[in-house]
């Protein structure tokens, strides 16, 4: 097989390993082996939106038939911070809505993004209450505080109160605390046992959503995940399919005294991180055709008559931005997922962050990536140009083989062999250097391709975002005329339909690149830029006889 045709089937195949990886990740997620939890397992009440811990967890974790539910639309409460502005529903005080102030809607930039949903075009709520008779719930009605509610300006935080009815003398309270310049909301209970019995209960925090894809990218039509996760120390990061939870075949870690559960979708998080070292039960059900929930279940200590007792976990519901997820909650920073590849991606972002810190601008730091790369394998792309130039210096005598015996394929094969033993070419030169880079350029695709840091980034002039496709295709152009400039330095194929396939190519890629992001793009401009300077030289000294 010729140097000619090796290069045309590496580059289809990193095109489809491509295709397929991004595929994998994003529809078949890792599976943990550990024990199933069937939908409705850990629910035993008529109302299945409300979970019940084991007995294991608690004493008394059950929720009675006829729950507290105010039914019609329930008022809500705006909060307003640096950050986001909340709208709190006053039955079981959840969180309904939750737009972020600083990342701007997909579709109308004028708008601010919206995370949690109340209808717009999702149902997603953060939601919380207690477990057993009387308690409240995420049905019951609290009492909302008057008018809106806006941090000030000198304020590092702002806490909302929230106060159930009082039922068989028990009081509680439910608190909301925003804080300055974060994503993070403390959602804590104030149990007061005003009863002469001792009272158990449980504390849940879930998410309630459909099951509605959020966002997809752009690039080749790949959806991105979008469903619960959970992880724990022991079995890590574990991603859950909604159809996994309605035919009962989920599987995630059940129980620990560490963790967290999360929503995720492309670019962005929600995840209640109860504290570490507190047993909890996980779990994740389908409660009717449309909504699901996932969430996890905290023990509270037997309170006393008379006796006050607190519950608490924190949300953060905001960007996956990887310089803080980490600092927020161990292994948060697992939800921004590259897969198998995560090994190589996580050096290239972090590289890609520190240019971002010099320049200020993602699209720069682009470009002082790819020449990084560049240089870091400039000794395999010298050696793949040195033996296409060499190529390309024997392509008279190969036209001239070829017309000899091209009826005896075995016999001109025979013949190219011992030429390119006596010139020492090694046909696969040209090719086993690209294979060495194949992982590392995906690891930068999905880099490119899944940071929240990149989206609504601008670069320059038309670009003004980075994850978004070329408004104008101007890119993609360059980038198929740099391609084509590369095969026009190439050896041309002795094999004419070859040849032909060959300079189809730049066509076919610049088709492709059509609807990639932007950022990815200029990578490859700037790859293949680089790549047609060094190739050139290259060829230029192998035909004038110098020694590359």
């Amino acid at each position: 097989m010729d140097n000619r045709r090796l290069i045309l089937l590496t580059i289809f195949a990193f095109s489809i390993f491509m295709l397929w990886e991004g595929w994998g990740k994003y529809t078949n997620p890792p599976v943990a082996q550990v024990a199933s939890t069937q939908a409705g397992s850990t629910t035993a009440s008529a109302d299945t939106s409300i979970p019940k811990a084991s007995t294991q967890l608690s004493a008394d974790g059950s929720v009675p038939v006829d729950t507290v539910s105010s039914g019609g639309s329930a008022p809500t409460l705006t909060v307003r911070t640096d950050s986001v502005v909340a709208q709190i529903s006053a039955d079981g005080g959840d969180i309904v809505r939750l737009e972020l102030t600083r990342h701007k809607a997909t579709a109308d930039k004028t708008k601010n993004y919206v995370l949690l949903d109340n209808g717009t075009r999702h149902i997603y709520a953060a939601q919380s209450g207690l477990t057993g008779p009387g308690l409240p719930n995420h049905k019951t009605r609290f009492a909302l505080p008057e008018g809106e509610q806006v941090m000030a300006a000198d304020a590092q935080s702002l806490t909302v109160r929230l106060d159930a009815p009082t039922e068989n003398g028990v009081s509680v309270s439910k608190l909301l605390t925003f804080h300055r310049n974060s994503y993070v909301i403390d959602v804590a209970y104030e149990i007061r046992n005003g009863s002469d019995a001792p009272l158990r209960t449980d504390a849940y925090f879930q998410f309630q959503r459909d099951g509605e894809a959020a966002e997809t990218t752009e690039a080749m039509g790949v959806s991105t995940f979008t469903g619960p996760a959970f992880y724990t120390d022991a079995n890590k990061f574990q991603k859950v399919k909604f159809e996994n939870i309605a035919d009962g075949s989920a599987k995630f870690a059940k129980k620990d005294d560490n963790g967290w559960v999360a929503m995720i979708q492309h670019y962005f998080v929600s995840a209640f991180l109860p504290e570490q070292g507190v047993p909890r039960e996980y779990f994740a059900r389908k409660i009717n055709d449309k909504l699901y929930t996932a969430g996890t279940i905290l023990p509270v200590d037997e309170i006393a008559p008379g006796a006050t007792a607190a519950v608490s976990a924190r949300l953060y519901a905001g960007p996956q931005e990887q310089k803080n997820l980490e600092s927020i909650a161990p292994g948060l920073n697992l939800v921004v997922d590259y897969g198998w590849l995560t090994v190589v991606a996580a050096p290239l972002f972090w590289v890609l962050q520190w240019f971002h810190n010099l320049t200020g601008n993602w699209g720069w730091a682009i470009i002082l990536v790819t020449c990084c790369l560049k240089a870091l394998f400039f000794p395999l792309s010298a050696a793949s140009y040195k033996s296409m130039a060499k190529m390309r210096t024997l392509g008279p005598r190969l036209q001239r083989l070829k017309e000899q015996h091209g009826d005896d394929k075995v016999r001109m094969q025979k013949e190219m062999m011992e030429i390119y033993k006596r010139e020492k070419i090694n046909p696969l030169g040209g090719c086993l250097p690209m294979v060495v880079q194949i992982p590392v350029f995906i690891a930068l695709y999905w880099v490119l391709l899944g940071s929240v840091e990149m989206r609504q980034a601008p670069w320059l002039g038309w670009i003004t975002d980075l994850s978004v496709k070329d408004p104008f295709f101007i890119l993609p152009v360059i980038m198929g005329a740099t391609m084509l400039i590369q095969m026009r330095l190439n050896p041309t194929p002795p094999d004419p339909m070859q040849a032909k396939v060959m300079m189809a190519m730049p066509i076919v890629f610049t088709f492709m690149f059509l609807f990639f992001p932007a950022g990815l793009v200029l990578y490859w401009v700037v790859n293949n830029t680089l790549s047609i300077a060094q190739q050139w030289k290259i060829t230029k000294m192998i035909e004038s006889g110098q020694k590359a």
